[in-house]
């Protein structure tokens, strides 16, 4: 018997995100972004420097509830319009997305420097350009863990987006000084979550690279697999999440519910300590609380209804609702200090069925 080798295939490393025209995506959500508010230059910019001055002064208290005083620098927010965090969330996207190995000679057949130029790459783009669009007018925050600090280059810098807020303070009717506090002390608890705890971006990372994959699946099973499913009377979730159950492989899906997991308690906890801190340091906080909640769950017209649907926006509203529910008590019934016990690896975190019953997390945890 002659044995045949397979040729040997040259491969190089690049980043999935490579597979998307992240260039293209950010000028192309640029383009579609929806104007922010009428506003003078004057209000404006008081706007930029109360954000500015509030995301400092939110992380005293911040750490002080959390009981994760970090001992590291308060960093500076970078306070954007919309078309600023378009561009600095399509960065954000292309670091998270982890590195790849493909065939040298896919670039080489193609005669393409990247795979972003392939035209694949420029469909992603602009499919990416406007989820981006849609998502820049409802941002109003973000701690985003994987792009560096332009000061001290550390990873992880906080994002504020101006003409959201100023939108969002308006429909509500609040006291703006109090509601831009408000929304720092939320964003400046995920700033706190990772800076306190390193581990959660490289878990996030390796998450996301399971979910980023190429499935082993063959179109034949992937078929059969959703088909069992759909025939089966194993409880399903329902909406996206659901569909997620269906279409990933369950490696993929054990990933994503992981990831869903984090962004609940990260969500939760976070709102937690907003509410936490913010009697003694939003003296409206309560009718902000109504208010916000009230417009979280409002109605909405019927394309707002299919987008957040199809983006998941709605499963991340439950994030938040599910979250606080199991910080308000656990946290309630051991405190705070037990309770950080959840920061201590990947092994304590809540499983799934943890979350609505805490007090399975506290007998397995603690």
């Amino acid at each position: 018997m002659t044995e045949v080798n397979s040729p040997e295939v040259d491969t190089r490393e690049v980043s999935i995100g490579d597979r998307i025209d992240w260039k293209l995506a950010a000028a192309t959500g640029r383009r579609l972004a929806r104007p922010g508010p009428r506003v003078t230059a004057y209000t404006l910019d008081q706007a930029r420097a109360e954000l500015a001055d509030a995301a400092v002064r939110a992380e005293g208290p911040v750490r002080e509830v959390t009981g994760l005083a970090d001992g590291l620098r308060v960093p500076t927010a970078r306070i954007f319009e919309r078309g600023e965090w378009i561009a600095a969330a399509a960065q954000s996207m292309r670091s998270m997305l982890g590195p790849v190995d493909v065939p040298e000679s896919t670039d080489k057949r193609l005669g393409l420097s990247g795979i972003s130029g392939t035209v694949a790459g420029k469909v992603s783009g602009v499919q990416a350009g406007g989820l981006l669009a849609f998502l820049s007018g409802a941002i109003l925050g973000q701690y985003d863990p994987f792009t560096p600090d332009p000061e001290t280059g550390d990873a992880g810098v906080l994002m504020l987006v101006t003409p959201n807020i100023i939108a969002v303070e308006r429909a509500l009717k609040v006291v703006p000084s109090d509601f831009r506090l408000w929304v720092c002390l939320h964003e400046v608890t995920h700033r706190v979550q990772f800076s306190a705890n390193p581990w959660l971006r490289q878990y996030m990372v390796d998450n996301v690279s399971t979910l980023t994959s190429e499935s082993s699946e063959s179109a034949s099973e992937l078929i059969t697999r959703i088909t069992s499913a759909l025939r089966s009377d194993k409880p399903r979730e329902k909406g996206v999440i659901g569909a997620m159950q269906l279409l990933q492989s369950p490696e993929q899906y054990e990933a994503f519910s992981r990831m869903m997991m984090l962004g609940t308690l990260l969500e939760g906890h976070a709102d937690h300590v907003m509410d936490a801190v913010g009697p003694a340091q939003v003296p409206t906080v309560a009718s902000i609380r109504a208010a916000f909640d009230a417009r979280r769950t409002g109605p909405r017209n019927p394309v707002q209804r299919i987008i957040r649907a199809l983006i998941g926006m709605d499963a991340k509203m439950a994030q938040y609702i599910r979250g606080k529910a199991f910080v308000d008590e656990v946290v309630g019934t051991v405190g705070m200090e037990p309770f950080n016990a959840i920061w201590t690896n990947e092994s304590t975190m809540p499983l799934p069925e943890e979350i609505d019953e805490p007090a399975k997390w506290i007998k397995r945890v603690l």
